[in-house]
């Protein structure tokens, strides 16, 4: 398609990971077991909550929809990223990157919600334990899911429509695996100074904001931990521990990606894996290993499975 003396581009190149075959085939395994893991964990546990009428609590509701954007989020890089690992020829079209662009971070954004509500969840119970019930009843919580995504969407359609509208006529190649929006814009055919402000900002400072909000929310539950509570004590904080290792692996990369001009660094593919591979991975791993009652919950689900098969 041309449009005045340039020829639009149609489609892009990704790069990948490596130009080496025999590199590809390693990523190829280990992404794939990662990717597997991903979805059978994330599946467990949203099989495990939704079979046990015992795991009612809000804590556990949130877990289940971050279980479920996990599957999603990872959904939208990992299969794609597994086909071109075994293709010679690694294009994408211009609609399928818009429309990787705009579910990445559709999904990303409402997980980054959702990690802040069960951080305020989780401040609720250990804080205002009697007042836990009313604050946090079901009503709410839908509510807060349904914000979450609903930000989640506003965030990725301002994303999407600020890189559509820019003019790709030149290069086509994009230096990673999957389609993000700081490696695409940098194939923009006019100056993107004030585009990188406007998504710095909006990429950047939602991922600073909630960063800097889950931190000050986990530091007065410890403090409060700390100084109040005997009984549970130790439970709270092993919850909290857990909540704090999916935060640090979901927003430190997310803030070395976005919360800077958008030059190319090296290290900015390995940083991307974090975020869009192991993630999504360790919350089950880190969730089922860390909590007494989903690991319970399990192992009677198992069992009842074992009968019936017996039966």
């Amino acid at each position: 398609m041309e449009q005045g003396n340039h020829t639009m581009v149609t489609e892009f190149v990704l790069l990948g990971l490596s130009h080496y075959r025999q590199v590809q085939l390693v990523f190829f395994v280990l992404f794939l077991l990662s990717y597997m893991v991903t979805v059978l964990g994330n599946l467990l546990i949203i099989v495990t909550i939704q079979a046990n009428s015992c795991l009612t609590s809000p804590m556990y509701f949130f877990l289940c929809n971050l279980s479920f954007i996990d599957l999603c989020y990872s959904s939208v890089t990992s299969p794609r990223m597994l086909a071109d690992l075994l293709s010679q020829r690694k294009t994408i079209s211009f609609n399928g990157c818009m429309a990787q662009l705009f579910l990445l971070h559709f999904v990303g954004a409402s997980e980054m919600f959702l990690l802040t509500v069960m951080a305020y969840d989780r401040y609720v119970a250990i804080c205002k334990p009697l007042r836990y019930m009313s604050i946090m009843s079901r009503p709410v919580c839908c509510m807060l899911v349904v914000g979450c995504w609903m930000g989640g969407f506003v965030h990725s359609i301002v994303q999407t429509i600020l890189t559509v509208h820019l003019p790709f006529c030149g290069p086509n190649k994009i230096d990673n695996y999957f389609c993000d929006v700081p490696p695409v814009i940098r194939l923009a055919c006019t100056n993107i100074y004030i585009i990188e402000l406007l998504m710095v900002s909006n990429s950047g400072l939602i991922s600073l904001v909630c960063f800097l909000v889950l931190l000050v929310s986990y530091t007065v539950i410890l403090v409060t931990v700390s100084l109040r509570l005997r009984d549970g004590k130790w439970k709270a904080l092993s919850t909290c521990a857990s909540h704090i290792m999916v935060v640090t692996l979901f927003f430190g990369p997310c803030m070395f990606i976005y919360l800077r001009p958008f030059s190319n660094f090296s290290a900015d593919k390995g940083v991307s894996i974090i975020y869009t591979v192991l993630t999504p991975m360790a919350n089950p791993l880190i969730y089922t290993l860390r909590n007494k009652e989903v690991k319970d919950s399990m192992r009677r689900l198992w069992s009842q499975h074992r009968l019936s098969i017996k039966n």
